[in-house]
């Protein structure tokens, strides 16, 4: 799939809540088992967190000994990874402002929570706010691909060299990471790039407000149908099913 879209590499963050020692061994090297002179896999983890936060370990394969989100981030910073909050919900934005411990970035654009057509204003504007405390905090771009005909419509040109790309894990993992810590790397959806810094005009988030917002509707509308459906005893079919998430 990645490869045939012209892409280089891919950021792994499963869930750390499924691991062990054992597991985790097994998950990286089955990452650096199936990377070639082609494309490579870089392992890390999502952590689950308090109030069901969660916060992306890129480069990270290490389990954390809490559930605190600030402690989270320390221990992915002190991995020598790179913490992002991700798909933020609006019910956190004011807990996140709290934060003593701010994250490397925040995931300001998620195509599975926020749709695949625009993303949610208001984690521009969040971002915005972190940045008065900390200029460095970065704006993330990501999939979070669960599913193989999901929508994959945004993805990151990212400054690293091709050589220590595919020399090997470690080589390939310290300069994914160091260009994103740089801001090194713009979103990619379409035509249109968005900045590692995040920052976007008032118009453009005008924009994205108002399709986001005719997004969210139809989705509502659709769960409500499927919902319907299920009462009255009928399922969807696998393939339709797999053609609404390449659409939703």
């Amino acid at each position: 799939l990645f490869v045939a879209e012209g892409l280089d590499f891919a950021c792994m963050t499963d869930h750390a809540e499924f691991f062990d020692d054992e597991s985790l061994r097994a998950y990286r090297d089955e990452c650096d088992a199936l990377s070639d002179e082609r494309f490579r896999f870089v392992a890390g983890l999502e952590y689950e967190c308090e109030r069901r936060m969660h916060v992306l370990g890129y480069g990270v394969t290490t389990l954390a000994a809490t559930t605190d989100p600030q402690a989270v981030i320390r221990h992915i910073e002190t991995a020598g990874g790179v913490s992002v909050i991700a798909h933020p919900l609006d019910s956190m934005f004011d807990w996140i402002e709290t934060f003593e411990t701010l994250p490397a970035g925040l995931e300001t654009w998620n195509t599975k929570y926020d749709g695949r057509y625009a993303p949610r204003a208001a984690t521009f504007r969040l971002l915005r706010r972190l940045q008065e405390r900390e200029p460095d905090v970065r704006a993330f771009y990501g999939t979070d691909l669960h599913w193989r005909h999901q929508a994959r419509v945004l993805s990151n040109a990212v400054a690293c060299d091709a050589e220590d790309l595919h020399r090997d894990a470690a080589r390939a993992r310290a300069t994914v990471l160091a260009a994103m810590r740089r801001g090194d790397y713009a979103g990619v959806h379409g035509e249109t790039e968005f900045p590692s810094s995040g920052h976007v005009s008032d118009e453009t988030l005008a924009r994205f407000e108002a399709v986001n917002t005719r997004y969210h509707l139809w989705r509502r509308l659709l769960k409500r149908a499927k919902k319907m459906s299920g009462r009255l005893g009928k399922r969807l079919p696998a393939p339709i099913k797999s053609q609404l998430r390449r659409i939703f």
